[in-house]
């Protein structure tokens, strides 16, 4: 499990000179046309600095991230409308679903209710992963249901290594599952 500082050191060291602030373009734009692979990252719009950390950690091994406020389809000011477009259009149309499993995001409703839409379409075909990122502390929260999600994880050993954790305890390396 990552904490958020190790996370947020990730980041920054894959963004170069850009940094962090800003890496999500306000325009509310999205395109997932030059990435491998795309990725509807659920998240609790608490953590905007952690989903920025997430497109940048993402995006380093070529795969693209949905983010619903950068979507300039979607309200302003979440919905009706924004549950439908997530429900019947935006989970299903990206390749895979990530929750950024922090505290914040455990304890919202969008989130839960997002990871529930996502179960039946994503689980079977193994293209559904939780994100655990624990406080400084290195505590989390998690819901006892998660445990039936893979996992990202990073790896004990090599540094620069992760991979997705299956809940019967098999793994593959995270490039792997994300191009699969």
């Amino acid at each position: 499990m990552f904490t958020k500082t190790e996370f947020e050191a990730l980041a920054r060291s894959k963004s170069g000179v850009r940094g962090l602030r800003g890496v999500i373009n306000e325009s509310r734009t999205f395109s997932k046309s030059s990435a491998i692979t795309s990725i509807f990252i659920s998240h609790s719009h608490l953590d905007k600095a952690i989903v920025e950390q997430a497109k940048i950690f993402f995006e380093n091994i070529g795969i693209s991230i949905y983010v619903d406020w950068a979507d300039a389809t979607m309200p302003e000011r979440t919905n009706g409308t924004t549950a439908t477009k997530i429900k019947n259009q935006i989970i299903n149309a990206n390749d895979k679903f990530v929750l950024l499993a922090t505290n914040n995001a455990i304890a919202s409703k969008w989130c839960n209710w997002e990871i529930g839409i996502a179960d039946p379409f994503k689980l079977t075909p193994k293209k559904i992963a939780i994100l655990p990122l624990a406080d400084n502390s290195g505590t989390w929260n998690g819901n006892e249901y998660l445990q039936i999600y893979p996992r990202i994880e990073k790896s004990a050993i090599f540094s620069d290594t992760y991979y997705v954790k299956y809940p019967d305890g098999t793994q593959e390396g995270l490039t792997t599952w994300l191009r699969r």
